[in-house]
């Protein structure tokens, strides 16, 4: 049996309150599960050795914040989000302020904002107050290194979205540093240093924090360790040492009764116990340039990965006769997700395939057949994430496009444009609220 669950690392700690522990939530994909679903997920607990559950809205409880990389469940999707009556011609920007560069994501816990940036020499996480943007506190550390010039157009500014979990937050900077602050006070309650060999193009994985771990791939090009660290004390836990790191984000499931730890490598994408740090199972996975970028999606009893020129692919975690293995449930290679990662709706995967100058499209997630494609050159990279029956995709050069898809289209209801720079960053949506973070300025845009 698989299931995937985990300690949401998401919080209501509001200004002027202490830090507090939080209740264990199933992590889950689809909350809505129509009859289409739940036919596939029966036949699917019947059909390849395994199962694995998704928690339904009963189950689940809606994240009025987003703590981390990919939101409340670290799968894209809004758990709280206010439809409005009709969309507004324009949004409006409540505020916006000087943060510092870096594409890491907003993070909302309550009514405040973390955000993670480079300012001068330092890499610098700040608190602001989310109605007004009002800086509370900010700490920042020097750090100095040299830029591949590949990456050099996406300059110096960390990629690595913070984790809140039980009020602290953790960061992994562009060099490797891994940190820990006191979420209300700003106060370095631990760091580890650099590694002396850091990623091709510097880090952009973005912590897990799981039951008490903190879990970041640490190190450099052939040379790295998967390595667990006590959220409290920052000791290490475990480390597998058998890949380089790569710049996607690891996930949490249950398998059979075993945790394991889900994540693209430098090479290969693998599964690895999380109390133990022992590898379970391993598929190769190599892509052109060595940039394996996207974080594994959980649907139903599956996981879809993909990669630069690698398709889609959808595979199941097996245990047979006490050995780790995994099954190709479908593969497609109509489309492929480079940079940009993908959101389930319903029964549909959207995304962006770089294919064709960047190109949106749907696939069938049950079978892998492409149900649509959009116009090409749409954008370098886009932003998606999914809220209700809605997806927003932000895309690179600052067009935000609110869409409701469906089997036979995209579906958009309408376009913004949300900043005056560049967005890499994916935002960050809670409510009506949405915050953007772009070149240099995080704003707060509203509905």
């Amino acid at each position: 049996m698989i299931e995937r669950t985990c300690d949401r690392p998401t919080a209501c700690q509001h200004e002027n309150t202490k830090p507090r522990n939080h209740e264990k939530d199933l992590f889950g994909l689809e909350r809505d599960l129509p009859l289409s679903f739940l036919r596939v997920f029966v036949l699917s607990c019947l059909v390849g050795g395994g199962w694995l559950a998704a928690g339904t809205a009963a189950q689940q409880r809606a994240s009025a914040d987003w703590p981390q990389w990919r939101g409340p469940n670290r799968d894209g999707v809004a758990t709280s989000f206010t439809e409005p009556k009709s969309w507004p011609e324009q949004l409006t920007k409540k505020w916006k302020v000087d943060v510092g560069i870096g594409y890491a994501t907003p993070v909302l816990v309550g009514e405040r904002v973390y955000m993670f940036s480079r300012r001068g020499d330092e890499e610098v996480l700040a608190a602001l107050a989310a109605d007004t943007g009002r800086e509370i506190w900010h700490t920042g550390y020097a750090v100095s290194f040299n830029l591949n010039p590949a990456a050099a157009r996406h300059e110096k500014g960390p990629k690595s979205t913070p984790t809140f979990a039980a009020g602290k937050l953790y960061t992994l900077g562009m060099t490797g540093i891994v940190s820990a602050f006191d979420a209300a006070s700003g106060r370095l309650l631990w760091q580890k240093p650099a590694p002396p060999v850091n990623p091709l193009y510097h880090t952009a994985m973005s912590p897990l924090v799981d039951r008490g771990l903190v879990i970041v791939h640490v190190g450099g090009h052939d040379k790295g360790a998967l390595t667990a660290f006590d959220s409290n004390s920052g000791a290490v836990k475990w480390s597998w040492n058998g890949d380089g790191p790569s710049y996607g984000s690891p996930i949490a499931v249950d398998a059979d009764g075993t945790r394991q730890i889900v994540v693209l490598t430098q090479e290969n994408l693998v599964g690895v116990d999380e109390a133990t740090g022992a590898l379970l199972w391993k598929r190769p996975f190599s892509t052109q340039y060595t940039q394996n970028i996207i974080t594994p999606i959980v649907y139903g009893a599956a996981i879809i990965i993909s990669g630069l020129e690698k398709g889609v692919t959808e595979f199941r975690i097996v245990k047979r006769n006490g050995q780790w293995a995994t099954e190709n449930v479908w593969d497609t290679q109509d489309v492929a997700l480079y940079m940009t990662n993908a959101v389930v709706v319903h029964d549909m995967v959207i995304g962006m395939s770089h294919k064709n100058s960047g190109q949106f499209f749907a696939l069938d997630a049950r079978t892998g057949n492409t149900l649509w494609k959009s116009e090409p050159r749409q954008a370098t990279n886009a932003a998606i994430e999914r809220a209700g029956d809605y997806v927003f995709l932000l895309k690179d050069d600052a067009e935000l496009i609110v869409a409701k898809p469906t089997t036979t289209g995209l579906g958009v209801v309408k376009r913004y444009t949300v900043a005056d720079s560049a967005t890499w960053s994916a935002p960050a949506i809670v409510g009506s609220r949405m915050f953007v973070k772009d070149a240099n300025s995080l704003a707060l845009l509203t509905w």
